[in-house]
């Protein structure tokens, strides 16, 4: 079916467009308060890297349960159920009366993280392969711009109680109504529906494990370093995140054109480094208004990785939509890899000092020169070239 005869692909575009707003409004809104939550439950730096660890994990968990179900369910069906069990466990854990609340409402909403990663990045892909041309970056814009609302209500509604972070829940209910791209047996690609290729896509995933171990650690460690290493007000510690994510939405919406243009290859290269510079920038800064214009910077240098690798994940599996669907569920636990490298890694490294543990992801970001070549062609398929859809 081409683009032209495809009925409502604007309607689906617009709905995974929505689906990935509300993932970063919810996880932003929760991460530029661990500063609150960390000194509400009395936690250390340990404690709170253990807390994340198992939020990872149980991300990780979440993202093998859509693959296992993503050869008999749709992705659709597993983003509505994954935005429900957000929507469930943030109040829980944001108005918990006990630690226990708390760590139980964390867990739950770590299952659901990892199911949305994994469906939204299976509607992802079946839409871009709809349209034939690259718009991975632009979704994952939108997941950005999700986050910066989240910062910003972060950053005005700073010393309100933090149960009232649990309120943003009403979004991903209301998301969950979404009309998402039903599924298509059509093959995206028959000359490669036999064995998966796992080594090409193995070397994309450590691209992506580069850049969610340096976007974790920015979003999950920034309003934390601001707070402990500078004398930075209390109210003011989510600046770490909110120009980094406007920076990295800037650069995820020019990204579509600027692959087309240039190719991924060199983009994803000056990229790393400029991100790699731009944490030297954060490591060594003399005051907070320094840390927080190397933030900026990174978000400009590092944006499009991400998106970039699941389309060239896609590409490379091939076949019909259960098994494009698969393989991007299994593919997302390089996600949780980077994750955990970034959140976990980050702050143990650092524990004595967080300069320090912002100094792995600036040193580990150049591996990202010689891993670029492994995304070109960024081009889709011939068959996706005629609207030939993964589901």
């Amino acid at each position: 079916m081409t683009l032209a005869t495809t009925p409502g692909l604007g309607r689906h575009r617009a709905a995974v467009a929505a689906a990935f707003a509300t993932q970063g409004l919810v996880f932003v809104s929760l991460t530029t308060r661990l500063p609150r939550f960390r000194d509400h439950w009395d936690l250390s730096e340990v404690g709170l890297s253990l807390v994340l660890l198992m939020i990872v994990l149980l991300a990780g968990v979440g993202s093998v349960v859509a693959e296992q179900l993503a050869r008999r369910a749709p992705s659709a069906g597993l983003l509505r159920v994954g935005l429900l069990g957000i929507a469930v466990s943030v109040p829980v854990a944001a108005g918990a009366p006990a630690f226990g609340f708390f760590v139980g409402g964390l867990a739950v909403y770590g299952v659901a993280l990892g199911v949305v990663d994994a469906a939204t990045n299976m509607q992802g892909v079946a839409v871009e392969h709809r349209y034939g041309r690259p718009i991975l970056p632009s979704f994952h814009g939108a997941w950005t711009m999700g986050g910066v609302v989240g910062a910003g209500l972060a950053l005005a509604a700073g010393d309100t109680p933090l149960a009232l972070t649990g309120l943003v829940a009403v979004v991903p209910v209301a998301v969950a109504l979404a009309p998402y791209l039903p599924r298509d047996h059509t093959v995206v690609d028959t000359g490669a529906a036999g064995e998966i290729p796992w080594r090409p896509i193995l070397m994309v995933g450590l691209g992506m494990v580069l850049f969610y171990m340096v976007d974790t650690a920015a979003q999950t460690w920034g309003p934390t370093y601001l707070d402990d290493v500078f004398d930075t007000p209390h109210r003011l510690v989510a600046l770490a995140t909110f120009p980094y994510l406007i920076a990295s939405l800037v650069t995820r919406v020019a990204g579509d054109s600027l692959v087309a243009r240039y190719g991924a290859v060199p983009v994803l290269r000056v990229g790393a480094l400029i991100g790699s510079a731009a944490l030297a920038v954060v490591v060594f800064a003399p005051t907070w208004p320094v840390a927080v214009l190397g933030f900026t910077i990174l978000g400009t240098g590092v944006a499009v990785i991400a998106p970039l690798s699941f389309s060239a994940a896609a590409r490379i599996a091939g076949g019909q939509q259960a098994r494009v669907d698969a393989v991007i569920a299994r593919f997302n636990q390089f996600n949780y890899v980077g994750a955990l490298l970034g959140s976990v890694l980050t702050g143990l490294v650092g524990a004595g000092s967080l300069r320090i543990g912002f100094a792995v992801p600036m040193v580990l970001l150049l591996a990202m020169l010689p891993l670029a070549r492994f995304f070109a062609p960024v081009a889709l398929t011939g068959a996706s070239r005629s609207g030939v859809g993964t589901r």
